[in-house]
C-alpha cells in the first residue's frame, strides 16, 4: 500500500492500483482492512480461518469479504473448497490511495485517511508483536535474519519523493527475485516495512 501518489507513483506495474472514493469508502472499516492483510500475510483463506484470526464468526467474515469482492480487492479462488467453504485471494499489485489531494471531495478524503489509519496500525502491532516475542517462539535462524533499522536524515520535499520513488523500484525488483510461492517447504510469512516522512516538531509549531 502507497499513501498519497504523486504522478511518478502512479501505477507502473501490473496490477497496482488506485482506489477512488466508491473504494475508500467500502474499505474504510478496520475488520475489511484486516481481512485484506491476513490475505496479504498468509494466502489464500477461507472466512472461517480469517474469522479465527480476528475472533470474528465466519458470517460476519464472508459478509465483508463479499462487500471487497464487489470492489475487485479480494476474488474467490475457482475450484477450490466446497460450495459451502470458498477460499478467498487477494490480487497482487499494490494499492495506492491518498489522504491530501487538495481537489478530494472530503468524505473521501476522511475515508482515505481512515484506511491508511488502519493498515499504520495493523503495521505497528505486527512490528510489536515480534519485538514482544520471547527468543523461544521464533527458531534462532529467523531471529537472526531479521533486522529493525531506523535511519536518519535531513531532506528537502524533492529530494524525499526521489529517493522513496528510487528505493521503491529497488524493493519491487527485490521482492520479486526472493519471493517464495506460498506453501513453499520452509517458507514462512515476512513483513516489509519502509518508511520516510518528515519528522513533526512540535517546538516549531505556531
Amino acid at each position: 500500500m502507497t499513501a498519497d501518489p504523486s504522478p511518478a507513483q502512479q501505477p507502473t506495474h501490473a496490477g497496482d492500483r488506485v482506489l477512488d472514493g466508491p473504494v475508500l469508502k467500502a474499505l474504510a472499516h478496520p475488520l475489511r482492512v484486516q481481512l485484506l492483510d491476513i490475505l496479504s500475510q498468509y494466502g489464500p483463506q477461507t472466512a472461517s480461518s480469517m474469522g479465527k484470526r480476528v475472533g470474528e464468526s465466519s458470517g460476519a467474515t464472508s459478509y465483508h469479504l463479499r462487500q471487497l469482492a464487489r470492489h475487485g480487492l479480494v476474488r474467490e479462488i475457482e475450484n477450490r473448497g466446497s460450495g459451502r467453504e470458498r477460499w478467498w485471494e487477494r490480487p497482487h499489485g499494490s494499492l495506492i490511495l491518498s489522504t491530501s489531494a487538495p481537489e478530494q471531495d472530503p468524505a473521501v478524503r476522511e475515508a482515505a485517511r481512515q484506511v491508511n489509519r488502519h493498515f499504520v496500525q495493523g503495521r505497528a502491532e505486527a512490528l510489536a508483536a515480534f519485538t514482544a516475542s520471547n527468543p523461544s517462539e521464533l527458531p534462532a535462524e529467523w531471529a537472526d535474519a531479521a533486522m529493525l533499522s531506523t535511519l536518519n536524515a535531513q531532506f528537502t520535499a524533492d529530494q524525499l519523493k526521489a529517493f522513496t520513488g528510487e528505493m521503491e523500484a529497488i524493493l519491487r525488483e527485490k521482492l520479486e527475485a526472493y519471493r517464495s510461492e506460498p506453501g513453499t517447504p520452509g517458507a514462512r510469512p515476512v513483513q516489509l516495512h519502509f518508511n520516510a516522512f518528515p519528522l513533526i516538531d512540535f517546538q516549531e509549531q505556531p
